[in-house]
């Protein structure tokens, strides 16, 4: 109790963790007037979930950090089972609806429940605690269990299937693995070897169609196809999978420095240019297109400044789980918004994935916010008198690496 006093009150003093959260209200204010401006009535519902997710992140203060990590595992496990259950074949649909070629809810009456957005949150905290005293991953055979946890939520998550999300792992656990003090080396190994078998599959579609059926489902494959059809100049899929991106991709250049104001950028978004998913995916065309350039770096500093808060408060813990896990949350937010942004912009093919705090979604404001006040929970956290030592890595070793 004095403990929980102790660590409420220093949240009356300014640190990083409030600079995150202040960064984090105003980019879902400024999402919930930009999805005003796409439909209103989802920004109703927003506003709604706004309040849930402030109201609810106060219970990730709660507990110690010591408890959530040895609830980590029991945590990763069960949102695997939730992730499990939406793939199971034959639900109704009442239960586990079908959106955009997708089982990726749970139809809880008041909200559906994406499981994969939890499971993004158990995965960094599993993956900090994993490797928050280890050495083997310092080793490329040891790397193999860190990648084995990968492998089985990015293999359920693919299977419902939600290509979009399941890219937000890899280079999570990258992030998680550099701040842990993997070798550079190794990683580098890694990244080539995942750079090739991405190289190798979207290659498969345009010349081993047999290939690319066994791994990617028809819709997806035409969003490569789609891609590449830009720079062939081919129309075929201008009016189909195309459409999205290329709407996208005039919004924003029609944004120029400014914007068109709401009403102006309500009537390009609605009427002349009809954006689908305005209100979701394509929110970054919305802001752009309504506050224009400026509007965008807008949105990148207030990231940046979430990006950095984490950042410095890894920085400042002594506590190697801490440390971990901030960093695993700062390179997932900074993943999603990069990938987001680069689909708006046309650098990536639709995906699928939200903006962080700015798209519409009850699961991912909720689970974002829970992110920040787990790492609010983090900065209020004194070093311990006797602690075992973080993951430091003496002088033979450095040498010897």
């Amino acid at each position: 109790m004095i403990d929980l006093r102790r660590r409420i009150t220093s949240l009356w003093v300014i640190h990083p963790g409030w600079w995150a959260l202040f960064a984090t209200i105003a980019l879902t204010l400024i999402g919930i007037e930009a999805i005003r401006t796409a439909d209103p009535h989802f920004a109703q519902k927003q506003t709604i979930w706004f309040v849930i997710a402030l109201v609810t992140m106060p219970l990730c203060l709660l507990p110690r950090p010591r408890v959530i990590g040895l609830a980590s595992y029991a945590l990763l496990m069960a949102t695997l089972a939730l992730l499990v259950f939406v793939i199971i074949p034959g639900l109704p649909r009442a239960i586990v609806p079908h959106v955009h070629h997708t089982t990726a809810w749970i139809n809880l009456k008041f909200m559906r429940l994406q499981p994969s957005e939890l499971t993004k949150i158990t995965f960094v905290l599993a993956m900090a605690w994993y490797l928050r005293h280890g050495r083997s991953y310092r080793s490329l055979r040891g790397l193999i269990t860190p990648f084995a946890f990968l492998f089985i939520p990015v293999a359920l998550i693919l299977k419902q299937p939600d290509l979009g999300t399941a890219l937000l792992f890899g280079p999570t656990l990258l992030v998680i693995l550099v701040a842990a003090g993997a070798k550079l080396r190794h990683i580098t190994i890694l990244l080539a070897v995942g750079t090739l078998a991405i190289a190798l599959i979207v290659a498969s579609i345009f010349y081993a169609p047999p290939v690319a059926d066994l791994l990617l489902k028809p819709h997806q494959q035409n969003r490569f196809k789609a891609m590449a059809s830009l720079v062939n100049q081919d129309p075929r899929y201008d009016n189909t999978f195309n459409y999205q991106p290329r709407k996208s991709r005039m919004l924003i250049g029609a944004g120029q420095l400014v914007g068109y104001g709401k009403q102006g950028s309500s009537l390009l978004v609605h009427k002349v240019h009809k954006l689908p998913e305005a209100h979701n995916d394509m929110i970054f065309a919305v802001i752009v297109n309504r506050w224009g350039l400026t509007g965008a770096l807008v949105i990148f500093g207030l990231y940046m400044i979430i990006i950095t808060s984490l950042s410095i408060i890894a920085g400042q813990s002594h506590d190697p789980f801490v440390r971990l896990a901030t960093v695993g949350f700062a390179g997932l937010i900074f993943t999603q918004a990069a990938i987001n942004i680069a689909v708006n912009i046309g650098l990536l093919p639709v995906t699928g994935i939200t903006l962080p705090f700015v798209s519409y979604g009850g699961s991912s404001l909720v689970a974002t916010y829970a992110m920040i006040g787990l790492a609010m929970n983090f900065a209020t956290l004194q070093p311990a008198i006797i602690s075992r030592p973080s993951f430091e890595f003496d002088e033979y070793e450095a040498v010897h690496a």
